[in-house]
């Protein structure tokens, strides 16, 4: 599986996984550098998660914490486009963790989801660093019992199509183990 992580990274990665399935971890170690215990290199974190009860923020608390204080952290719940274009300045592998929370957020704000899917796509066009993306894979357990929770399955669906049609490289977690499920050679 040394193929997954070599390096340099490709110009968009993209992890998926289930809850607690490593996705969040692997993609830290990816953007840093560090999968072979190489010290870590500066890398940005763009999240998109809002602290709106106490659970969340002590998730956000123990992210932050395993990050280390090497990162620069950009936190912007909708823009993910000029994230990413403020996210340029630095020069560095960029980490977007997570496009779930994304969704979510633009769906709670009444947000055109496929013109922000496009707006996202199209930054990554001749984008100078290293993008890796973080999203939950929903579409394998039980259906949603609500309108808006079969709306958000479908939608996240959607979403991870399009950025695994764009992305060069994209790994599926489970159980803490990366399955590659693409890898498009340099310059392809």
């Amino acid at each position: 599986m040394e193929h997954i992580t070599t390096f340099p990274l490709p110009p968009v990665t993209l992890v998926m996984g289930g809850a607690r399935s490593g996705k969040s971890t692997h993609a830290e170690k990816l953007a840093a550098g560090t999968l072979f215990g190489a010290p870590p290199r500066p890398a940005v974190y763009i999240a998109t998660a809002q602290a709106g009860d106490v659970e969340m923020a002590t998730r956000i608390m123990a992210h932050r914490a395993r990050r280390g204080s090497g990162w620069t952290t950009i936190e912007e719940p909708l823009a993910l486009a000029a994230a990413l274009a403020k996210a340029a300045e630095h020069g560095q592998p960029v980490l977007i963790d997570c496009l779930t929370l994304w969704l979510s957020n633009l769906m709670h704000a009444g947000a055109d989801l496929d013109e922000a899917t496009d707006e996202l796509v199209a930054a990554l066009d001749g984008y100078g660093s290293p993008v890796v993306f973080v999203s939950n894979e929903v579409g394998l357990g039980v259906v949603p019992d609500t309108p808006l929770g079969r709306a958000f399955r479908d939608a996240q669906g959607r979403l991870n199509m399009r950025l695994a049609e764009r992305a060069d490289r994209v790994v599926l977690m489970t159980a803490g183990l990366p399955l590659l499920l693409k890898d498009r050679p340099a310059g392809a």
